[in-house]
């Protein structure tokens, strides 16, 4: 949640006045060079503008997820320990969408490996239906966390 609080902060403080006061530098000199700038600031405004949106939206609407869980079953906001059927270790945290960041070991509860493991114990096999293929894995650990998730 500090993510997304921080990354609104930065576009409504930062980003977002920079743009519109390059947009009157643009608008100003009535140059074409300048009208097709001033068009492409716009456009990238209208992109902030709706992320401004997306943010405020996932921060307003967002759910504390308490996973006190005891009884090792994958919940949103827990730290998943897997081995895949070729004998890698791998690590997820599932969360909101929002907060989604596979690269660093954030996946999503909709994404097709977050659903398939939402609601298994530790020692359970799980089998994603992916694009490339089914893939196994099987739980090794569950570790609760308390984070803040999205539910948009």
């Amino acid at each position: 949640m500090a993510e997304l609080k921080e990354e609104l902060e930065q576009l409504c403080t930062v980003k977002r006045p920079y743009l519109v006061e390059q947009m009157q530098e643009a608008k100003g000199t009535g140059d074409w060079m300048d009208q097709t700038e001033y068009m492409l600031i716009e456009a990238e405004l209208a992109f902030l503008d709706g992320r401004i949106l997306e943010l405020q939206f996932s921060i307003e609407h967002a759910e504390i997820i308490d996973a006190g869980n005891e009884d090792d079953i994958v919940n949103i906001g827990e730290t998943v320990t897997l081995r895949s059927d070729e004998g890698e270790i791998e690590q997820y945290t599932i969360v909101g969408k929002a907060e989604a960041d596979p690269s660093h070991g954030f996946i999503s509860n909709e994404s097709p490996l977050g659903k398939a493991l939402l609601n298994h114990f530790v020692g359970d096999e799980v089998v994603v239906h992916a694009p490339v293929g089914d893939l196994a894995y099987q739980v090794l650990a569950v570790r609760p966390r308390r984070r803040i998730s999205s539910v948009a």
